[in-house]
């Protein structure tokens, strides 16, 4: 079976990675530039993610974060995959409850802002609390890309038109780009991020809470702390602005003060593909073509689950019970 993937994200190569393990002749078309997982942080988040009225999305990215350790190893290469777990941390009272929550929602505990800063010293003194997420872990999407990029054929064009596909079966993952080749209600939300070059002390992704404002702080073990993200209606504009920047380094300022003497090394905009219920879309369109498109914030998390997925899918014609809930033709209503 020769399969077409169209987008080379870590959604589309992940597939096609699934796909060729099944002995399917795969061709991965991707024209380059523009993929949200060139700007996403890597965040496995099923807690700091969690939000209210989306227990069937809570459930898959359960599934998925489960995957992720066989994954990273199934890849051959260290793609940062860490499981310190994750900090949330609240500046004022009001960000305190806003924490406590989604403690509530989702069972964690509540800690003291000594305990917070017992795992990560460098945390602002006047912090108020917050809790501690040992599920939510994280990896690198950069590496992730460069070794599936390694695994699969990849056809550096563009792809405006299905019909000039010849294969068997096509995978449309072209994130934002699927509204345009299926008419499918995926929009952009744009994501503006900072990469900051740290010493190194930070160990523990950060998600914090300042002011009203939230940011996620996340590091690498080279030193590289990823500061996001804004999430703006903005069309397919892509422009890096003195605004969001500022909603960004102010408030993980006030939560980790050492940021502010942190050089910068990258700033980027990056485009989320959302939908009107912030689920994905998963599974078949039309006949011998099926969507994987429409992951919003949890493209990296999704990842496993959906490349597990629609591979048994496109190999065998069978809907896997856990993507059933999000079918690509369903009825899809705002949240």
């Amino acid at each position: 079976m020769r399969v077409a993937v169209v987008g080379g994200g870590v959604i589309g190569l992940a597939i096609a990675w699934r796909c060729a393990g099944r002995g399917l002749d795969v061709t991965v078309y991707d024209a380059g530039g523009g993929r949200a997982s060139d700007v996403a942080a890597g965040m496995l988040a099923v807690t700091g993610e969690a939000n209210p009225g989306e227990e069937a999305l809570r459930q898959l990215m359960r599934i998925s974060a489960g995957r992720w350790p066989a994954f990273a190893a199934g890849l051959g290469v260290d793609v940062g995959y860490r499981d310190e777990g994750t900090l949330l941390v609240a500046l004022t009272g009001d960000d305190l409850h806003e924490v406590r929550r989604l403690c509530a929602r989702t069972g964690l505990d509540p800690v003291t802002a000594d305990e917070l800063r017992d795992r990560e010293p460098l945390l602002s003194p006047r912090i108020r609390g917050g809790a501690y997420a040992p599920a939510d872990r994280q990896v690198d999407p950069r590496r992730v890309l460069d070794a599936l990029r390694g695994l699969v054929p990849v056809e550096r064009r563009a792809v405006d038109d299905l019909s000039t596909l010849d294969a068997d079966r096509i995978v449309v993952a072209a994130g934002v780009g699927t509204a345009a080749l299926t008419g499918l209600p995926v929009r952009p939300v744009k994501g503006q991020t900072v990469r900051l070059r740290s010493d190194g002390t930070i160990r523990h992704v950060i998600r914090g809470w300042a002011r009203g404002r939230h940011v996620y702080l996340v590091p690498r073990a080279d030193g590289e702390l990823v500061v996001g993200a804004t999430e703006e209606e903005r069309g397919l504009d892509t422009s890096v602005t003195a605004g969001g920047l500022l909603d960004l380094l102010r408030p993980a300022a006030e939560l980790v003060p050492a940021v502010a003497e942190y050089p910068v090394c990258e700033v980027l905009a990056g485009l989320r593909p959302g939908t009107p219920d912030n689920a994905p879309l998963l599974g078949e369109w039309k006949d011998g073509v099926v969507v994987a498109a429409g992951h919003h914030r949890n493209g990296v998390l999704l990842a496993p689950v959906t490349a597990d997925a629609i591979a048994e899918l496109v190999a065998t014609g069978v809907t896997p019970d856990e993507i059933k809930p999000f079918g690509a033709t369903r009825e899809v209503r705002c949240a």
